[in-house]
């Protein structure tokens, strides 16, 4: 009985156990994790954004979080009413296109032995899989633009109350549920200084990577170049294999335009621009956030997606970086 109490006494086994409690609280809200997680992912980027113009502009607080807010829901009903049918349309060619590609036999050696691999390995899968995310994502827009829309309100008063959010919530740490909201703090801290930050590395290097491969597809004349703006966009978001799953398409739609040549500019693009990611951008974004091996990387992305779909691609190594500051793995401190 003495060890039971003097267990309990103990910090480590009191945040072990309220940690628990917090994994079985967003299992049984499960069915609302994509709301929960856009609505943070909004909040933190919005709010790193409304801070970086407040400090340049010198703007009201309040003010600035409206104009920006204006703007997003403008571009988004832009975006959905003119471009939203096109990017479908494009989307749809491109699987239709590489579909035939892989359906049809080839008298090139390589090109047959590169399908047998991709067929033996699954990869063409993954790639299918992939696909009929995005289709469905578009086309069942109402859906997708009901989660959007919720989360972009609940951000919204977020980022307007925040002081006052900040001001209400400390009263629990003389509440009698104070050791409870002690540790639920300790974790909300831990969760925005790693997750947080390494969500906002990997949108940056999305678009940085979007922007520069798109540029230079329009260059090289690709076809449908919105639909795998977008494609390579949600790729980006995959640390290290989305660049790697991303040159299966622009590979196939490379060679339709103009064989072996044009695959060897596709790749020599590509493999510039994860230069410039691994070089320049990992090392000023990632440092000190997710210093993992390869091999880590890869395993975390195979189980992230096994357990929780696309999300598990896209969110599991900031989970994963979470878990090891909690776990104290690594004495590195990530800089706010």
């Amino acid at each position: 009985m003495e060890t039971i109490q003097t267990l309990l006494q103990k910090s480590a086994f009191k945040r072990f156990i309220i940690f628990g409690i917090l994994l079985f609280v967003l299992y049984l809200l499960r069915s609302m994790i994509n709301l929960i997680l856009i609505t943070f992912i909004f909040s933190f980027l919005l709010n790193r954004l409304v801070n970086l113009i407040t400090r340049k502009v010198k703007l009201n607080r309040k003010v600035t979080v409206l104009i920006v807010y204006l703007a997003i829901i403008g571009l988004l009903t832009i975006g959905i009413s003119k471009y939203l049918p096109i990017i479908v349309a494009e989307i749809s060619q491109l699987v239709t296109q590489i579909t035939v590609f892989y359906t049809q036999q080839h008298d090139n050696i390589i090109i047959n032995y590169v399908m047998s691999f991709i067929e033996t390995n699954q990869i063409s899968k993954y790639l299918e899989q992939g696909f009929t995310f995005l289709l469905k994502y578009f086309s069942g827009v109402s859906n997708i633009a009901i989660q959007v829309m919720l989360s972009l309100i609940l951000s919204l008063f977020f980022l307007l109350e925040k002081p006052r959010l900040i001001e209400f919530t400390s009263k629990f740490k003389n509440s009698k549920i104070a050791p409870f909201y002690n540790e639920i703090e300790f974790f909300a801290k831990k969760f925005v200084l790693t997750f947080g930050k390494v969500i906002e590395a990997q949108f940056i290097i999305a678009i940085v990577n979007c922007g520069l491969t798109t540029l230079a597809l329009w260059i090289m004349d690709f076809p449908q170049l919105m639909g795998l703006s977008i494609l390579i966009f949600l790729l980006g978001l995959i640390p290290v294999a989305g660049v790697i799953i991303s040159l299966i398409p622009l590979c196939t739609i490379a060679y339709t335009l103009g064989g072996f040549i044009q695959v060897i500019y596709i790749l020599i693009v590509i493999m510039i621009i994860h230069a410039i990611e691994a070089y320049i951008l990992n090392p000023k974004l990632m440092s000190a956030k997710t210093d993992l091996p390869v091999f880590y990387t890869f395993i975390v992305l195979i189980f992230g997606e096994h357990f929780f779909g696309v999300w598990g691609l896209i969110v599991g190594i900031p989970v994963f970086v979470f878990l090891l500051d909690v776990l104290e793995v690594t004495d590195k401190k990530v800089k706010v």
